[in-house]
């Protein structure tokens, strides 16, 4: 009996070995599978089956995977994401986007190519390399056998997201996910714009600089000069060796972490670090603490007040940002050609801009000089006077948000789009009362004719019982009746 129930426990615990065993397997399946290399003739489509992300390749340690990531429900874009996250640091610079269906396809030939039958390449590497790898710090690259040689790296392409000891230098951009934002270095500062105007339009309205502050090294005229993400919690600025001209800590600095850091630049315009714990991301560094100081907290037309509250400049409140005006005045253009002459002016006083540091302005003798010099060109959308120091500030671009000020004497002068819209709006009234007016004579007509008819056929009665004619078609009165009618009526 012993025996037999030793037997029974020994076949359980082999049963739930097999089943533990067997979840395991299932849960780590994905990270088992995915190769740690890419070689020639590699080829992968995207699984319908996938929801978010679909790994294709790994690092050694598991910490970053690159592959399909969906956008737009049914579209994709290739990313390098934190595993453990599932937040991406990378994204492939694709436009369009492809599609997550057939016949979408990456393949590597020497490049990496992103394809459809239909439209041809969205992306490639455009390299004769020999094989696909991921570095442990999120690095993907193009590389020759000897694994030494970097054809190509996303490291020298990065798109919203920098992650630690990757060099950024005045060659590239950090921008925003909506298109909106960017960061950039200067000479020997970095800053973040604005690009309210389309993509067309150059680097757009600087709205941050942060310049060395030289306090270990000075900056040598005509060296350029680069930004890194540190472990030891800094984005420092170098210029020649190992000293930073700057450095701008995090909350996190030089303390002994184990975990990621990463910078982002966000949709709202703000340039963010995070530390990674090891469970969650926090926040670790912003460049801007207020948010009144970003460009565009409360949406166009807004305006901020201490304490993170939202106002309409024209005095409304508002619950979410960007509806405090119509979507005509919330895109890029001017006031120029069909909007000539059409918009109406909004004034404010107790108002800033809440970048005016990094804004030309000129000076003026009044706010009447100010309000003229804006209303006479049609690419200015508005202009923020102050009658203390007389400078005038010429927004070239639609109305973001203002600072609330205690100060009456800094007065905003705003172009509102309006003639457009009015425009659309009368014609289809005009349209619309044309059509009621053709109705009206219409229906008059009918009416007229009816009334016309029951008169002659009751005339028509009265000359029968008279004349003895007998009853029939209105058709079968003579000429002379209708003569004898006519005259007896006149």
């Amino acid at each position: 009996m012993d025996r037999f129930r030793s037997l029974n426990h020994l076949l359980l615990l082999a049963i739930l070995s097999a089943d533990l065993y067997r979840i395991t397997s299932s849960s780590h399946a994905g990270e088992s599978l995915t190769p740690q290399e890419l070689r020639i003739g590699f080829k992968a489509a995207p699984d319908p089956s996938v929801s978010s992300f679909q790994p294709i390749l790994r690092d050694s340690t598991g910490n970053y995977s690159f592959g399909f990531l969906r956008a737009n429900k049914n579209q994709l874009t290739l990313s390098v994401i934190h595993a453990p996250s599932s937040v991406p640091v990378w994204f492939a610079n694709t436009n369009p986007l492809s599609r997550w269906a057939d016949p979408t396809e990456l393949l590597f030939n020497g490049s990496l190519v992103l394809s459809d039958t239909r439209t041809g390449v969205f992306w490639s590497t455009d390299t004769i390399g020999d094989r696909v790898w991921l570095s442990s710090d999120s690095n993907l690259q193009i590389q020759k056998l000897d694994g030494t040689t970097a054809l190509w790296q996303s490291f020298d392409f990065p798109s919203d997201t920098l992650v630690e000891n990757q060099n950024f230098t005045s060659s590239m951009s950090l921008v925003s996910s909506n298109g909106l934002y960017s960061m950039r270095l200067g000479q020997d500062y970095f800053g973040l714009y604005a690009n309210f105007m389309g993509s067309n339009s150059g680097l757009g309205q600087m709205y941050l600089k942060h310049g060395a502050l030289e306090a270990k090294a000075n900056i040598v005229d005509g060296h350029p000069i680069y930004l890194v993400l540190m472990p030891d919690g800094y984005l420092g600025m170098f210029q020649n060796g190992s000293i930073p001209v700057d450095v701008e800590s995090f909350n996190s600095f030089q303390q002994n972490t184990s975990g990621n850091l990463r910078v982002k630049i966000e949709p709202d315009g703000n340039l963010k670090g995070y530390y990674w714990t090891g469970s969650n991301w926090i926040l670790d560094y912003q460049a801007i603490s207020d948010p009144c100081e970003l460009p565009s907290f409360c949406g166009s037309y807004g305006l901020c007040t201490p304490g993170k509250e939202c106002s309409c400049l024209d005095n409304r409140t508002v619950d979410e940002s960007g509806k405090c005006t119509s979507l005509e005045n919330r895109v890029s253009g001017d006031f120029c050609g069909a909007y000539d002459n059409r918009y109406k002016v909004l004034r404010r006083s107790g108002v800033e801009l809440p970048f005016k540091e990094s804004m030309g302005y000129k000076k003026m003798d009044s706010l009447n000089q100010c309000e003229s010099v804006c209303e006479q060109n049609c690419t200015c959308w508005g202009a923020v006077y102050s009658n203390y120091s007389g400078f005038c500030y010429m927004l070239a671009f639609p109305i973001q948000t203002l600072l609330a000020v205690g100060d009456d004497t800094k007065m905003g002068y705003f172009k509102v789009k309006e003639g457009a819209g009015k425009k659309g709006v009368n014609a289809w009234l005009g349209l619309g009362l044309g059509l009621l007016f053709g109705a009206i004579m219409i229906f008059a007509g009918v009416l007229g004719l009816g009334w016309y008819r029951m008169r002659r056929r009751g005339v028509k009665g009265y000359s029968e019982d008279v004349g003895g004619v007998g009853i029939g078609p209105y058709k079968d009165l003579g000429a002379a009746s209708f003569r004898s009618i006519e005259l007896s009526e006149k």
